[in-house]
């Protein structure tokens, strides 16, 4: 199989691409797989560092300001299509995938123009620009989240499957990851906490507020922080100040390189609400409170988060509110004897937002999507309407 994956700007777009890409190779090892991105994108370092060649289609988006890249942008719009149409010749692929991103729109819009079976997949609960004007065009969407589907007219080619996650999110127990993350037995809870690989100067100021306040005085509790790379130096300071560097119950960290393992291990989790995140959360079923970044586009995150909320599967504390609803009550509250039964509820309901076998579930349909446009595609996710691909 030839497969084209396009998309970018964030990790967020790319990585579920990348999942979705291992395992066509793990099921054909022959494939060709390669990824379109702008040259400036995210996409260069995280598919290429996967093994996978990117090209580039230059494309942007417009400033909300009347400004000479704003010209730049419109000149791209027109342009980057034809550039993208003589790519996808010279690549000749079977299927042509989309995950979100400036660069969708002109590598998707030339793939349907000649005839190549397309899809898109969106992993936010509200569907981004380019997602939202390429549905028309393209074959198929798959999605992430149920209510995902109120936001386009046409529902005969949705088929929710789920967020591609790479390896490492499902399969571990909690015992397992306590385990492989050295986590002494006298800790009856574990509090796993981080706001990003770069930072987040709000979380981290909550959380060590709530480490000093809850976790210096829990010896029951295990705390592991990661305050990211750009709060490095300012984190680890306010740590010292707090006195929290003599507490051995809590680590700061400025990265944490065995997500899987920590999050197997953790009971309760206290993060942003990416749709990555979200999804490898609800993989590992655990218990969470989310705090969604501002400043996202649309507000993603914070749409993110609020599905989760409303069925009774996360708290969610808006950054704006963490001075009034400080963490450390919140924890306290779940992890307690008297809030065993509410975490429990919510570890079993965010499970109900996880697809297993996502990567497989999006394989089979391209497949199917390869063979024939017009025959019956979706057989194990979550499919909307009747119509062309989607029963």
């Amino acid at each position: 199989m030839k497969v084209v994956f396009t998309g970018g700007g964030t990790g967020g777009h790319v990585n579920p691409a990348i999942a979705i890409a291992d395992t066509i190779k793990e099921m054909e090892p022959d494939s060709e797989i390669s990824f379109v991105g702008t040259p400036r994108g995210i996409e260069n370092k995280l598919a290429g560092k996967a093994g996978y060649p990117v090209y580039h289609v230059d494309i942007q988006g417009l400033k909300r300001k009347l400004t000479l890249s704003n010209i730049k942008t419109l000149y791209l719009t027109v342009t980057s299509p034809m550039k993208a149409k003589k790519l996808l010749r010279e690549l000749n692929p079977d299927i042509v995938l989309g995950t979100g991103g400036y660069v969708c729109w002109p590598v998707m819009k030339a793939a349907a123009k000649m005839g190549i079976p397309t899809a898109l997949h969106e992993s936010n609960a509200v569907p981004g620009a380019a997602i939202k004007m390429l549905s028309g065009m393209v074959d198929r969407v798959y999605l992430n989240f149920e209510e995902t589907a109120q936001a386009f007219s046409d529902k005969s080619k949705l088929y929710r499957v789920g967020n591609p996650l790479r390896s490492g999110f499902s399969g571990l127990t909690r015992e397992e990851g306590r385990r492989l993350c050295g986590i002494d037995d006298k800790y009856k809870y574990t509090v796993l906490s981080f706001g990003g690989s770069l930072g987040a100067e709000k979380v981290n100021e909550a959380v060590l507020d709530m480490m000093r306040d809850f976790t210096s005085k829990r010896d029951d509790v295990y705390h592991v922080h990661a305050c990211g790379s750009i709060e490095w130096e300012d984190a680890k300071a306010e740590f010292s100040n707090r006195g929290l560097d003599t507490c051995e119950n809590i680590s700061l960290q400025e990265y944490i390189y065995n997500m899987p393992e920590l999050m197997a291990a953790a009971d309760l989790v206290i993060c942003r609400a990416g749709a990555m995140t979200v999804s490898e959360l609800a993989m590992c079923g655990k218990c969470v409170i989310f705090i969604p970044s501002p400043n996202v586009t649309n507000n993603h995150q914070f749409k993110n988060a609020d599905v989760l909320r409303k069925a009774g599967a996360a708290e969610l504390i808006e950054e704006s509110g963490l001075d009034a609803r400080p963490l450390s009550i919140v924890a306290d509250e779940l992890l307690s004897e008297e809030g065993e039964t509410r975490r429990n509820e919510m570890c079993k309901k965010i499970m109900t937002f996880s697809v297993k076998d996502a990567t497989k579930l999006i394989y089979n349909d391209m497949k199917k999507l390869i063979s024939s446009k017009n025959n019956d595609g979706a057989e194990n996710g979550v499919a909307f309407g009747r119509g062309k691909g989607v029963r």
